[in-house]
């Protein structure tokens, strides 16, 4: 529970995702999280050889989508 919460924490603190990341937010595996990324199902950056996914696209993408805590009042 302890470790659930700093990983919580430290992924509220940083400006992206890892796609593996963002995946398990959506229930997605990780290899699923990755084929969304290919197809474009997923907002994503690269930085070198990383992919990451941008906090703000990621919940922009779920607000629009209807999901999400910004969502409800919609």
């Amino acid at each position: 529970m302890e470790k659930e919460k700093t990983l919580m924490t430290e992924a509220d603190s940083r400006l992206v995702y890892s796609v593996p990341e963002a995946g398990a937010m959506l229930g997605l595996t990780r290899n699923n999280a990755y084929k969304a990324a290919e197809r474009g199902e997923l907002p994503t950056i690269r930085i070198g050889k990383l992919i990451r996914v941008p906090k703000a696209a990621f919940h922009r993408m779920l607000e629009q989508a209807g999901v999400g805590p910004d969502a409800a009042g919609k």
